[in-house]
């Protein structure tokens, strides 16, 4: 694998494990879909910006109409799900739960089941993937004081956000007239302003205090807005077009180990003995499953 790719790999897998935390901090100061607004659309003014600086048009209302799909699958109801489940569930168990998305897409992408199943370790390796989060899910509750009403919904939200994470994935992988850039700068504007317009359905303009945001909110969305949206939506999208879906999506096994990382060092969360032992697991899976897929699964599938 090229160094590019295990570059835009690490994107996925190191940043996105720590937007999970990033959401959190800036929660304490945003209303959800605030956050998503001001969180994409600002990183696909800037993008667009840049594009059309370097002479790049985004005048193909196809294009616009395809990117405003994947945008509005992935961003406003994807992430937006996140977010706005981040309110009553940590970003731990948040990360936890995305970790579902592999399995939607090996279910969701019939064509590719000669490949995911071709292989009894490969399907081993999701297994015990899966086991891991089992493990480390179970363990991350039995902390928490019970199970109300909020967090019974923010799990429920964040299961439907994995599924249409998934479809947008694959929506977005059809082929446009524009380039790689300009379609993610689309999905990132589109996402946004959706989220902008939610926000004002729900009131959030009328409820947030501009004066008492505290700084940690601000930096966090400064860090989503840049290497959250711009760096690491770019290499998901990216590596959509050139590696299977069910290989990308292994983002999700590592996000929950980053996540609990950051929380720990970052955030001075505990780290129990289950939650070791589940993370172990997960590894171990991630590792059979990826190497499989590389084996297995042709380049540019």
């Amino acid at each position: 694998m090229k160094l590019k790719e295990i570059s835009a790999f690490l994107c996925i897998y190191i940043i996105w494990g720590t937007t999970f935390l990033g959401i959190s901090y800036a929660l304490k100061g945003f209303p959800p879909f605030i956050l998503l607004g001001l969180r994409f659309t600002t990183a696909g003014v800037l993008l667009l910006s840049w594009l059309m600086y370097k002479g790049e048009r985004p005048v193909h209302l196809d294009t616009w109409k395809q990117n405003s799909i994947s945008g509005v699958l992935i961003l406003t109801m994807g992430i937006g799900s996140l977010t706005y489940a981040e309110q009553y569930i940590s970003s731990t168990e948040a990360a936890i739960v995305a970790a579902l998305e592999p399995f939607w897409f090996m279910l969701i992408d019939k064509k590719s089941w000669k490949y995911y199943f071709a292989n009894k370790i490969s399907v081993l390796g999701i297994i015990i993937g899966f086991a891991g989060l089992l493990i480390f899910f179970k363990d991350s509750l039995a902390v928490q004081a019970g199970m109300d009403h909020g967090r019974t919904v923010g799990f429920m939200v964040m299961v439907f956000g994995t599924i249409v994470w998934v479809l947008g994935a694959f929506h977005s992988k059809k082929p446009t007239k524009a380039s790689l850039l300009m379609n993610v700068s689309q999905q990132l504007f589109i996402g946004g302003v959706i989220s902008l317009a939610i926000a004002s359905m729900k009131g959030e303009w009328q409820i947030i205090n501009w004066g008492a945001i505290p700084l940690a909110s601000w930096s966090a969305l400064v860090y989503l807005i840049f290497f959250g949206s711009i760096l690491a939506h770019l290499s998901f999208i990216w590596l959509l077009s050139i590696k299977p879906p069910a290989m990308v999506s292994t983002h999700t096994f590592i996000n929950p180990i980053v996540a609990v990382l950051a929380g720990t060092l970052i955030a001075g969360e505990a780290l129990t003995g289950g939650q070791a032992i589940g993370i172990t697991v997960i590894v171990v899976g991630v590792a059979l499953n990826n190497l499989m897929q590389f084996r297995v699964v042709p380049e540019g599938n």
